[in-house]
């Protein structure tokens, strides 16, 4: 019997074979009159069913084909259109190579563009053929912005808003999705994260010129990882060029806050070798910054005094000097084993090193007076009352690597090995991604003066609140309160397989894709706070801020207002050549209450499978139907502190197990060639960062703060509707318009609340912790226009508008104690606009941008007085660049004009929760691409 089974699988699996290998593969590659390939490009079998899309190396397969005679066609947005008769026969792979020339048909005439256009055709043709809802950026367009990160070029993308750190685009927010509801991949593999309580990806980490396009997924497909709510962002890396290619950038600058020079330079090689079978690119870039931010911070409160019902509790005055130096390498190999088979590796590292120096003037308790009357008024909302006031100097160790800084050390590294393979009718793809990313702060140093001394504080205009030492010497007078180093660590390791199958069926008609996934992540942090006390005087006189070296740091105008003035602080020379770990000089003490509760590590293991079918019901009309099933498997541990005994201890693990199955529809109707009419229904998920749910408190008796994790959070999911109308113009540009609607159950959300009172810690100032709201519904709408004025007589051809408006609100349910409240959901940016308006000739290229997003929710509080938003930003960019010859050209660019701050609210705009500066940076430079 097992003999008559084992005969029959054989034979069965016999004739399938002999089906997959009876009909013949096309493949080949599409390539411009530059020998550079074209993604996106169509191919069809004419009076046929079948076709094909290019991928990123112009590369394309149709399987499956009966032996016959057949005309292929291959057409490109802005390119004219070729036609190819071939004969296929049983068991062929025919090899064929497309050169598409650029221009259009107009009335019978070709009209040829120049360069300036062939990065943005690339992208739209991408964006056109794609089977759903995407945007596109091309090399060519990214370059053609003066962007220092992949974070800043991506604000320019319909729906897409930036949340800025440091003068820099960071965090991405996505149709008013905050940073933990989207994910972000390098060649569609997931980015793991560097910092330590999140799974935000550091966009600033990436430096533009290392991507060579970035693809915006508005709507998700099942064969895609679905913790997508907002969108899924893949930054795609170089591939290898069809022939030697040798590009670089040099270019300095200066920032106007610090007048210290900005240092850039890029560098990509490429060839093909070993008879065209081994391409390979290797892509390098280097920016050293020296900038710095103004910032002043107030926390306001609620009093009992009727007269003063409001009032600022605390207020800070940061002034910050910081280097950052970007690295980032990039290699990517692709080999043709033969026809059919095909192995992939790409591997990129990003390495940045932020050197920080921050001196902050803290002055809190200032509530008290109001609530006891302690206080005289000097003038209506100038007061002189008694404060709390703390001078800090945030440094580092002095050696070689800190150099008496705040060191932050962030690296991500991903590498992929990947292979397509081709059995007649059924392809298979896999890959396998190894990927760590780390954070590293080692000897971090801060010392502090603190006392009590009369203060003036003045907030007539509450959007500029200031408080100042009433005798200014009294700083001078400040006691000793802590010296402290820290070391900080963080590690994220990731190591993803996925195996893809497709298959053709009904004639051709349809093609059925299948195949699952394994996700297995490991993320620790590992803290240390160790606090000195010195056994004898650090000075000649003693301790306090007068008798310690110190500087002033007044060397340039606060951009907030010459009203704020720093003051003086504790050289950060002497504090980075303290002889700490001397035990004649200093006592020391393991102050484990401090960071014991932020260390944790965590396990996740998501197992995914996904079944999906692309099936053309006509010339015009096509659809994707499938099914994702998503298991996902944790395991966190952190840390307990027992206030009492003053011991702490390892918490019970938390482990969870959950699957989600999420159906999605998706359809494309072709109104006529380039007209196109898309809907999709997705439905995705969105797992709670790492670090809130572990069981942790870090309470602050000093401030009466407390931080709480939340073991109980569940995921959030989401239902997503799109619709989208999409008009597309042979002249290479593009119109679009549509609509958007996510409904979100369990959305997670950091309520903070104030004057509240804790079982365990008692009365406090404020507490914090992440809770499960109940729905929200996101909805609105965008559009888009890319188009050059090519219609327009003589020079007025090269004007050109790339603009885009997207509408964003929100309603939310369940946030505990709002309930009657309108809340939106916490990053609804309600609009955003990106316009620009180009002109360029075949040397001169001339640009301004303008970005904009409107001000939103950011985290919710106790009630509506604690919410705190995020504030409106507009940013204004120039550039410009002349081509001296094809390959060389010289460029300038301008960021920021509008000098634009980061700016917080409490409650109402008119109470500022921190303003910070930056100023304008610019560069100039050089350019050059020489390639066969």
């Amino acid at each position: 019997m097992k003999h008559r089974l084992l005969i029959s699988a054989i034979s069965l699996f016999m004739l399938f074979a002999q089906d997959l290998y009876a009909q013949a593969v096309l493949r080949g590659k599409v390539i411009d009159d530059q020998n550079l390939s074209l993604p996106g490009a169509n191919i069809i079998l004419e009076g046929t069913n079948k076709g094909s899309v290019s991928n990123q190396l112009g590369d394309f397969f149709i399987q499956g084909i009966p032996a016959g005679n057949y005309t292929a066609i291959v057409t490109y947005l802005g390119y004219i259109s070729l036609t190819k008769d071939i004969s296929l026969q049983d068991g062929q792979t025919l090899d064929l190579r497309f050169i598409m020339m650029p221009g259009t048909l107009e009335s019978g005439e070709v009209i040829v563009f120049g360069d300036r256009l062939k990065g943005q055709a690339r992208a739209l043709n991408q964006q056109k053929t794609n089977s759903n809802i995407t945007n596109i950026v091309a090399a060519d367009q990214i370059g053609r912005f003066p962007d220092a990160n992949i974070g800043d070029a991506m604000k320019r993308i319909p729906g897409i808003t930036m949340q800025n750190d440091q003068g820099e685009a960071r965090d991405i927010i996505i149709r008013g999705m905050a940073p933990e509801l989207n994910s972000v991949m390098i060649n569609g593999e997931r980015v793991p994260s560097a910092e330590g309580d999140n799974r935000r990806i550091q966009m600033d980490l990436i430096p533009a010129d290392m991507i060579q396009t970035i693809e915006v997924n508005k709507s998700v497909l099942p064969d895609m990882d679905a913790d997508a709510i907002g969108g899924a962002v893949n930054l795609v890396t170089r591939k290898a060029p069809n022939g030697l290619r040798v590009s670089g950038t040099a270019a300095s600058g200066v920032n106007f806050l610090t007048n210290k020079p900005i240092w850039t330079g890029g560098l990509i090689i490429g060839d093909r070798i070993a008879n065209d079978k081994l391409g390979i690119i290797f892509s390098g870039s280097y920016n050293n910054h020296t900038f710095g931010s103004d910032n002043y911070e107030a926390r306001w409160v609620e009093t009992d005094n009727p007269n003063h019902p409001v009032v600022v509790d605390r207020f800070d005055l940061r002034k910050y000097d910081v280097q950052r130096v970007r690295r980032s390498t990039s290699l990517a190999l692709d080999y043709d084993i033969n026809k059919n088979h095909s192995i992939v590796f790409n591997a990129m590292y990003n390495w940045r090193d932020d050197w920080e120096n921050r001196w902050r003037l803290r002055v809190d308790r200032m509530d008290r007076p109001f609530n006891n009357g302690n206080f005289s008024e000097l003038q209506n909302g100038v007061f002189q009352l008694p404060g709390r006031a703390s001078i800090q100097t945030k440094g580092g160790i002095d050696n070689d690597r800190v150099k008496n800084t705040r060191l932050e050390a962030q690296s991500v590294l991903n590498t992929t090995l990947s292979g397509t393979h081709l059995f007649n009718k059924l392809k298979m793809t896999w890959n396998t991604t190894y990927a760590k990313a780390m954070e590293d702060r080692p000897n971090e140093r801060y010392i502090t003066h603190r006392g009590n001394a009369d203060m003036i504080l003045d907030f007539r205009d509450p959007f500029k609140v200031l408080t100042t030492f009433a005798d200014q010497n009294d700083e001078l007078g400040l006691g000793l309160n802590e010296i402290y180093e820290s070391n900080n660590n963080t590690y994220e390791e990731d190591f993803n397989v996925r195996l893809d199958f497709s298959l053709p069926y009904a004639a051709n008609k349809g093609l059925l894709k299948f195949g699952g996934r394994l996700r297995d992540k490991y993320k620790q942090r590992t803290d240390s706070f160790d606090a000195y006390d010195p056994i004898q005087d650090l000075g000649t006189n003693g301790n306090d801020l007068g008798d310690l070296p110190f500087s002033f740091q007044n060397d340039r105008v606060f951009l907030n207002g010459p009203q704020y003035v720093p003051g003086r602080f504790v050289d950060r020379e002497f504090l980075g050549g303290l002889d700490l770990k001397n035990p004649a000089l200093f006592d020391f003490e393991d102050v484990v209450d401090e960071y014991i509760t932020g260390n944790y590590e965590a396990s996740e293991t998501i197992t995914a499978g996904y079944v999906m079918t692309d099936y053309q019901f006509n010339s015009r009309l096509s659809a994707i139907f499938g099914i994702r099933l998503e298991n996902t498997n944790l395991e966190y541990r952190g840390y307990e502190f027992d206030e009492d005994e003053e011991d702490f201890r390892q918490s019970a693990t938390v482990s969870d197990n959950y699957t989600n199955l999420m159906p999605g529809a998706h359809f494309k109707y072709d109104i006529s060639d380039n007209r196109i009419l898309r809907f999709a229904w997705a439905n995705t998920i969105a797992r709670p960062n790492y670090f809130d749910l572990v069981p942790f408190a870090i309470f602050s008796p000093d401030n009466q703060t407390l931080e709480r994790g939340n073991p109980n959070l569940v995921p959030t999911t989401a239902m997503n509707f799109d619709l989208m109308f999409e008009n597309y113009y042979e002249s290479v540009g593009v119109f679009t318009f549509g609509g958007f609607y996510k409904d979100i159950d369990n959305f997670i959300y950091q309520r903070t609340e104030f004057n509240v009172v804790d079982p365990v810690f008692g009365e406090l100032i404020q507490r914090t912790q992440p809770e499960n709201g109940g729905t929200a519904d996101v909805y609105g709408f965008e559009t888009s226009i890319q188009r050059q004025f090519d219609f327009l007589p003589g020079i007025w051809k090269g004007l050109g508008i790339f603009m885009n408006y997207t509408f964003t609100d929100s309603r939310t349910t369940g946030v505990e104690g709002r309930e009657n409240d309108d809340l939106k959901l916490p990053g609804t940016a309600r609009n955003m606009f990106n316009a620009s308006l180009s002109f360029e000739t075949e040397k001169i290229v001339l640009r301004a941008s303008l970005n904009h997003a409107s001000g939103y929710i950011d985290e919710i509080g106790g009630s509506s007085f604690d919410d705190a938003f995020y504030d409106r930003q507009t940013f204004l960019d120039v550039n410009a660049s002349y081509a001296f010859t094809p390959n060389w050209r010289v460029f300038f660019e301008a960021n920021n004009l509008t000098n634009q701050p980061l700016r917080f609210y409490q409650g109402i705009r008119s109470r500022t929760q921190q303003e910070e500066y930056y100023n304008i940076r610019i560069n100039f430079g050089v350019k050059f691409d020489l390639f066969n």
